[in-house]
């Protein structure tokens, strides 16, 4: 059975960082964008990440232009805005699509382990949230209106006790 760990994706600094880096780690990947009605989630994203890093847990953010064009920069653009206007320290990785024939192999991945509505594989939008456990299955997908904090008791079930 493949694994998020099975895959690798480039960071938003332009290195080859393989997931298998994060083994034992409790996952959100979220596919982002600046310019979205959701952006501000940044916030919360971050909250989440400084909260339960320590204990094992990391968000993974990997922007995306395929909905309403909402991240057209280049990547270092991106990574001065988040951290600029959000503070974000989580890693954010280089620009990949989540939908289509040239999606990221992760995200058909993560879309074929956890459907959406209907059974569709199609991400919607920007913020659509992904849980993965610590042995890299996919957990739950969530909407992009689902607000980062919403999420934390689920978090909190898969990390080790305090």
């Amino acid at each position: 059975m493949t694994s998020v760990y099975d895959f690798s994706a480039r960071t938003i600094d332009g290195k080859t960082r393989k997931l298998a880096d994060y083994k034992g780690k409790v996952l959100l990947i979220v596919n982002t964008a600046s310019k979205c009605g959701f952006t501000p989630q940044y916030k919360g994203l971050e909250a989440l990440y400084k909260e339960y890093g320590k204990r094992g847990f990391a968000v993974l953010g990997f922007p995306s232009n395929q909905f309403g064009e909402q991240e057209p920069g280049p990547e270092s653009e991106i990574a001065e805005f988040c951290e600029m206007n959000f503070g974000v320290t989580f890693p954010l990785f280089a620009k990949v699509d989540v939908n289509g024939e040239a999606a990221h192999p992760l995200f058909k991945h993560l879309t074929s382990a956890k459907p959406g509505l209907l059974g569709s594989e199609a991400i919607k939008w920007n913020f659509t949230k992904f849980l993965v456990d610590r042995d890299g299955s996919v957990v739950k997908r969530y909407a992009p209106t689902t607000e980062p904090k919403e999420i934390a008791a689920e978090i909190e079930k898969l990390l080790p006790a305090k």
